[in-house]
């Protein structure tokens, strides 16, 4: 498992991004919160681009975690940055899976439509698993391929 992780997160995601962090320093790992610090307005693309540009530069040591209001936005964000691959997850499945099958090294969780508990599990989940390979190396290689077509 990766020990460090940068978290993020816009007005609507403070509080819950607040409890996550407070979960994951409790398990020793090393939290980088990149903001927002309070529930006033302000812009989801600013703290998506921190905690991408922070994933980026630890290689493979970080996981990403945004909150925003449904997670959409700021996976929409971080899947701009080539290397990033951010999934919005509602529910435990999908956040084994995401790791399990895609390598996906940003999760997104929307604090407006996943509970509190829910969201402690699925953070779980996505940190506990780990990227499988194998045939699913092929279907990432070929998501690093569009990267680089883009350029």
């Amino acid at each position: 498992m990766r020990n460090i992780i940068y978290i993020g997160a816009d007005s609507a995601g403070y509080t819950l991004k607040e409890h996550v962090k407070g979960i994951l320093e409790a398990k020793g790992l090393k939290v980088i919160d990149c903001g927002t610090d309070s529930e006033a307005s302000c812009h989801y693309p600013v703290f998506a681009s921190k905690v991408c540009e922070g994933v980026l530069s630890e290689g493979d040591a970080a996981y990403g975690i945004l909150i925003c209001g449904t997670g959409i936005g700021m996976s929409m964000c971080a899947n701009k940055y080539n290397g990033i691959r951010a999934a919005v997850c509602g529910d435990t499945y999908s956040a084994k899976m995401t790791r399990q099958h895609n390598d996906a090294n940003v999760l997104c969780i929307g604090a407006r439509v996943t509970g509190v508990c829910l969201a402690e599990d699925i953070v779980e989940s996505f940190l506990a698993n780990e990227y499988e390979g194998g045939r699913h190396a092929i279907r990432v290689g070929m998501m690093t391929d569009i990267e680089k077509s883009q350029k």
